[in-house]
């Protein structure tokens, strides 16, 4: 350890018990580095296409995950490297922001982070090669630009939405209903999104899933689903034009707060105190009753007394329902919630057209549908599915498309998928490099070689010949000058990804490469990482 010693000759300490941490310096600290980001890519990499595996990992409470979505599988793996939690951090911010291409990302990142350790090897700058990537990654996002195409659309014609979603879904495990599925988050988004403002807001449709039944009874419901039934057997199945009162307090009589005993000695006293409590409990129904309201929907529980009574006064209940989907019964129906009985009125009553419970299979599983609402922003997808696994993966993959049909509507252009983005942006960005005399020319080459990794990967996930693929696909999109040109992974027999439909939002594909990049550049400046030394 070197000390280091003030004017006066006195020695001081600069990194506090330096002899018990240890310390990687300069290009050892960026070689570690490398590995580490290069080891998550290496695990997400064969998870990429439509022919990807899916992962399982297992939590530390013994529950189990099976995913092929990159941003799930990373937030489930318990990662202790610092580099690797970068890699993690890159996957969840392309989530947030765009909410597809996930294992992409990471792939991309890997691939540029190997192409870095050879030009280190080379005894190039890391600085360089960061500026390098900078520049290529400029270069790729305009010449993406420059080969997206626009799509119109209406809310009538929605087919290329459908194909864009179709894409993303192809690759998750639900592919085998992707039409179906595809079509379904399309009219979701389209039911709540303001294709003036070119908004939507992803809050309005919730996403529900039921274990029984299979993939293909998934449906689309324009209205709410409660997983809960009427607190009575006998109340109606069924309420056409349902006035609801939506309830954020107890129905049941008040508690006494004090610390006193009740001492009741004869049975009058028993019969008065009964009495009293059952007129209470007439008089909120009967309030519920002189709004207007058909049906009560209450936060909180009541007693089976109070049950009875409901039942008699013809009043159909539901209780325990939650905040959140109080909320959107308030949002689609128009109605209030309403806190205390005194403040119920007729105009703080929601409306829907059918509220309706149905059973599903032969167990005592019972859910509500409100549907036809005054307000028809809110729709829930619901799933149906084997075990929940399924159901889960397919709620991700829902998700994925969903944010894909708001991406488009946000932004209608396009590029073309099966890698063909990405092998048109190498060749562009392998001739841009000519235009650069210093040494970030050979970083500009380095990225144009790790863009090659996507489509490289698709192809070996289809198990087809990875680099004969890939140079026969290049050589073609060079001959012909056209960026449709992918890898063709589900065996069709043409390359063409304009036949094949396969699509990506544009984006989707530039957020990718920028995300990509700037981690890179995050990791190629590390030079020295001190850590605590493990006991």
């Amino acid at each position: 350890m070197a000390l280091a010693f003030d004017e006066y000759g006195r020695p001081f300490i600069i990194v506090r018990e330096q002899d018990q941490k240890t310390r990687l310096k300069g290009i050892d600290a960026q070689k570690a580095n490398i590995a580490a980001g290069k080891a998550v890519a290496r695990i997400l990499r064969s998870s990429l296409g439509p022919k990807g595996m899916d992962k399982m990992l297992q939590g530390p409470d013994g529950d189990i995950t099976i995913s092929n979505d990159g941003a799930t599988i990373l937030e489930q793996m318990d990662v202790d490297n610092q580099i690797a939690k970068l890699m993690v951090e890159l996957s969840r911010s392309q989530d947030y922001e765009i909410g597809d291409g996930t294992t992409g990302v990471v792939v991309m990142a890997g691939a540029l982070l190997e192409q870095a350790e050879r030009q280190l090897d080379r005894g190039i700058h890391p600085i360089r090669i960061a500026e390098g990537y900078e520049m290529a990654s400029r270069v790729a996002v305009e010449h993406l630009q420059r080969i997206s195409q626009k799509f119109e659309f209406d809310a009538d014609n929605y087919e290329s939405l459908v194909q864009t979603c179709m894409t993303t879904l192809s690759s998750k495990i639900v592919n085998r209903c992707k039409r179906s599925l595809a079509e379904i988050a399309v009219k979701a988004v389209l039911a709540v999104a303001d294709l003036e403002r070119k908004d939507v807001n992803l809050d309005l449709i919730k996403v529900e899933g039921k274990v029984g039944g299979k993939l293909e009874d998934t449906e689309l419901i324009y209205g709410i689903l409660v997983d809960k039934d009427m607190s009575h057997p006998q109340m109606p199945k069924q309420i056409a034009d349902a006035n609801i009162a939506i309830l954020t307090c107890p129905f049941e009589p008040p508690k006494p707060k004090t610390k006193h005993k009740v001492d009741i000695d004869t049975v009058e006293k028993f019969e008065t105190l009964r009495k009293q409590e059952q007129q209470y409990f007439d008089e909120m129904v009967q309030k519920c009753k002189d709004v207007g309201a058909t049906l009560v929907i209450c936060q909180w529980g009541f007693d089976d007394e109070a049950n009875h009574l409901l039942m008699h006064r013809n009043l159909p209940a539901v209780r325990w329902v939650g905040g959140v989907e109080l909320e959107l019964i308030a949002i689609a129906t128009g109605g209030r919630i309403v806190p205390r009985f005194q403040e119920l009125t007729p105009e703080k009553l929601g409306k829907a057209g059918l509220v309706r419970e149905k059973s599903f299979g032969t167990t005592k599983e019972r859910m509500l549908y409100i549907e036809h609402c005054a307000n028809s922003k809110a729709v829930t997808v619901f799933i149906r599915g084997g075990n929940k696994m399924m159901i889960e993966e397919t709620k991700r993959s829902i998700h994925d498309a969903l944010c894909v049909a708001r991406n488009l509507i946000r932004n209608n252009s396009i590029v073309y998928g099966g890698g063909a983005a990405e092998i048109s942006c190498s060749l562009a960005v392998d001739a841009a490099a000519d235009k650069y005399p210093g040494v970030e020319q050979y970083a500009i080459r380095a990225f144009a070689e790790a863009l090659d990794s996507v489509p490289m990967a698709l192809a070996e996930n289809s198990g087809l010949q990875p680099i004969e693929t890939l140079s026969a696909v290049k050589s073609q999109q060079i001959k012909e000058n056209i960026p449709f040109y992918g890898i063709d992974c589900n065996d069709v027999g043409t390359n063409d990804m304009r036949e094949q439909n396969v699509f990506e939002t544009l984006i989707g594909k530039q957020q990718q490469i920028l995300l990509a990049t700037q981690v890179v550049k995050m990791i190629l400046k590390i030079d020295d990482v001190i850590s605590p030394s493990e006991y």
